[in-house]
């Protein structure tokens, strides 16, 4: 798998499936193979079979520590020993710190000034070094690639590396493991690295299953750029949504895995995003982060068209809850409308 960096002459590379496979391999002892649990009464609000990958079960709460792992367990002796740095606004952050604290190396993260105090938390408790900026993309790309300078680390983008969407790729290859017969698999979409390991990991393993993705309708320039054909920005500066690990926008990279791959992008608003987040912890008893809970909300609020199956039986469909990282001081619950969850 080819393994350079955004900039270099092949900065839109993919991994293919047998890079995918060898991630599994690779971070497998550093990582959790999470469980996949049912609900009857989701299954029942949503007309579908569903069954949920925990990845809020994971270890650092997230699937970034897949990515991640897979990223600093790739690395030479030498470039290893310089460590490594990222931006994030926590996911992955905490991620990569706790892969580098696995192979001995620092690690820098830059992070808004806005990210939600847990996962600063997180990455501090890691052992990392956070470096704090405005709350912009640019702002984050632009800190990053400082300390990139200063300290000679290696960069680990949150998605757009190769590296890291083959290790994302591993929660789906465990999931159709785990599960026969999907129809559907639906994650969420911010910047793309778990949608692209989805698809890269589910064409490779189950090529008839159907990939969906679901972002909030306030970051949507995925489901922009999939329907205009070509990359389409969010308006420049804050993105204001409860789902804060979606807020990046997809790279050159992603965007072609998802183009090539993803059979439809939904979204879904702050209200339903909410509601849906409440009702993973209520009825499920899972705690989950807005984010993880968009997925859930495209579901609830039937905005994804579910496959018909040849025996009249409901849609199989697999959720990929990405994150479990709450900030229980924040929770959203005071953003439901009035007589919805």
């Amino acid at each position: 798998m080819n393994s350079r960096m955004p900039g270099s002459p092949d900065a839109t590379s993919l991994p293919d499936f047998a890079a995918v496979r060898e991630a599994a391999r690779r971070i497998a002892p550093h990582v959790h193979r999470t469980p996949v649990v049912t609900s009857r009464t989701l299954d029942r609000m949503t007309g579908a079979r569903l069954w949920f990958k925990c990845e809020n079960l994971q270890r650092g709460g997230a699937f970034k520590i897949r990515g991640a792992a897979n990223a600093v367990l790739s690395l030479g002796e030498e470039e290893a020993a310089r460590g490594v740095v990222t931006h994030s606004s926590g996911n992955h952050g905490a991620a990569l710190a706790l892969a580098a604290s696995i192979r001995g190396i620092p690690a820098w993260v830059v992070m808004p000034e806005d990210a939600p105090r847990v996962k600063r938390a997180a990455v501090e408790g890691y052992g990392a070094t956070v470096v704090l900026c405005e709350p912009t993309a640019e702002a984050r790309e632009e800190t990053a690639a400082r300390l990139r300078e200063e300290t000679g680390a290696e960069l680990v983008h949150p998605y757009d590396d190769a590296r890291v969407i083959a290790g994302q790729g591993t929660a789906a290859l465990e999931l159709l493991e785990q599960v026969a017969g999907l129809d559907l698999v639906v994650v969420p979409v911010g910047g793309g690295g778990l949608a692209a390991g989805t698809a890269i990991a589910v064409a490779g393993a189950a090529p008839g299953v159907r990939i969906a993705g679901a972002e909030p309708a306030a970051a949507d320039d995925a489901a922009r750029s999939l329907a205009a054909g070509r990359r389409v920005a969010n308006p420049p500066g804050r993105v204001e949504t409860l789902a804060d690990g979606l807020k990046a926008p997809l790279s050159e990279r992603t965007f072609r895995a998802l183009s090539a791959g993803l059979a439809a992008i939904v979204t879904v608003d702050e209200d339903a995003i909410a509601s849906a987040t409440r009702t993973v912890f209520e009825r499920m008893k899972l705690v989950v982060e807005p984010s993880a809970a968009v997925p859930v909300a495209a579901l609830l609020a039937g905005a994804l068209p579910l496959p018909e199956r040849p025996d009249g039986e409901p849609a199989r469909v697999g959720v990929v809850l990405s994150g479990g990282n709450a900030d229980l001081d924040r929770l959203p619950w005071n953003r439901v409308r009035k007589g919805v969850g």
